[in-house]
């Protein structure tokens, strides 16, 4: 909402702004990752994809996944398709992502 200076003609905005959302809860933790299906959900910049593969392997060092399954949004800048979150949904018990400049 604008703040209207007196006799100026001229109207000030907060650039701080209202976020106005609805708490969304967590997921539910899994107790122990063996046996799982991870997904690994890349948006296509170099570094986020640098960041993905080496937590992936670490994690593999240790825990014994079921499967690993890699997947690609279409753009950086774009969300992602619904159909692919849905296929991500479907094939996977777990996802990491990550996000990288």
């Amino acid at each position: 909402m604008p703040l209207d200076l007196p006799n100026t003609g001229h109207a000030v905005f907060d650039p701080r702004g209202v976020v106005d959302v609805d708490p969304i809860p967590l997921g539910r933790r899994p107790k122990a990752l063996n046996g799982m299906r991870l997904g690994v959900l890349s948006n296509r910049k170099w570094n986020g994809n640098k960041l993905l593969r080496a937590t992936t392997a670490a994690l593999e060092a240790d825990i014994d996944f079921a499967s690993i399954n890699f997947y690609e949004k279409e753009s950086f800048s774009k969300n992602a398709d619904p159909g692919l979150l849905g296929e991500i949904i479907a094939d996977n018990d777990i996802v990491l992502t990550a996000i990288g400049d």
